[in-house]
């Protein structure tokens, strides 16, 4: 069971209007008013640390919006992509990795959520990852926000799943149950010829405007409350290890999910270290 003390953090956010506040911080984070960005954008490069010596604009006052520096882009060479056979594909930290337990995906000391809710309620989708490896990076304010391909892959299949509005910080996942599979999430599968069928699912959080990918755009807003999917069997989205496959419009969480018997985490992929996009993830499998 969580502490007291973590379950009572969470209380509030059971009350707040989470989505009126997330639809006015998108309206916020949108505005091209110099009034506004002038002053928000040094503001909170101040207040979380953010590293603009990294950024390929490092000049506050070139972004027109606070969406435009919160998805900033980097220079070339911060991100180098180390030889292995699955890379980290976002800036963050890991807040659990491992085995999947039959369907269930740990999320804290004493949470798990099953496959199947997180992937929208598919049970076959859900079936290929079943006994799996997974992990969960958490994308704090400060962390770059674009999401690039731990491998190459084909993407198959994207779906939009709506949901709650949780924050999804350390606090919070220790203390609301079933919160990957509870909050809103865009879950992108692709297939690949190395490692089979693995899974990226983007989690949304309180203040998330929303959350895009390369081939689609936009995913959220609009947010219709029922499960779209869109399938691309018949069309050719491939993208290759490293390159950007979608980005959070404020931040949020990744879920990573592999077939059983497909990839072997490295050792020092544990809760609560940093990682950075690019570092060395994972290993595929020996094969029998």
């Amino acid at each position: 069971m969580p502490d007291l003390s973590d379950r009572l953090a969470v209380l509030p956010q059971y009350l707040l209007p989470k989505k009126l506040m997330t639809e006015f911080a998108g309206w916020c984070a949108a505005s091209r008013a110099r009034a506004w960005t002038s002053r928000v954008i040094p503001w909170f490069i101040a207040r979380y640390g953010v590293n603009m010596a990294e950024a390929a604009d490092p000049c506050v006052a070139s972004y027109a919006c606070f969406n435009d520096f919160f998805t900033r882009t980097l220079r070339d060479g911060v991100r180098p992509l180390a030889v292995a056979d699955l890379v980290c594909p976002v800036d963050g930290a890991v807040s659990q990795c491992g085995a999947i337990e039959g369907d269930r995906i740990l999320q804290a000391k004493g949470h798990s959520y099953s496959v199947r809710a997180l992937v929208g309620g598919d049970p076959g989708l859900a079936a290929q990852v079943e006994q799996g490896e997974f992990a969960t990076v958490y994308l704090s304010p400060k962390d770059y926000h674009r999401i690039h391909m731990p491998c190459d892959g084909r993407l198959v299949r994207m779906i939009h799943v709506p949901g709650d509005l949780f924050s999804v910080n350390p606090t919070t996942a220790r203390g609301v149950p079933g919160l990957f599979a509870r909050n809103e999430r865009v879950v992108c599968v692709f297939e690949s010829s190395a490692h089979g069928t693995f899974v990226l699912a983007l989690v949304g959080a309180t203040i998330v405007g929303s959350m895009a990918t390369v081939w689609h755009g936009l995913v959220n807003p609009p947010r219709p409350g029922v499960v779209r999917e869109w399938r691309y069997e018949d069309r050719s989205v491939s993208l290759r290890q490293g390159e950007e496959m979608g980005r959070f419009l404020l931040g949020s969480t990744v879920v990573l999910l592999f077939a059983k018997g497909a990839v072997r985490f490295r050792d020092n992929w544990i809760p609560g270290r940093a990682v950075r996009m690019g570092e060395a993830m994972a290993d595929a499998s020996p094969k029998p």
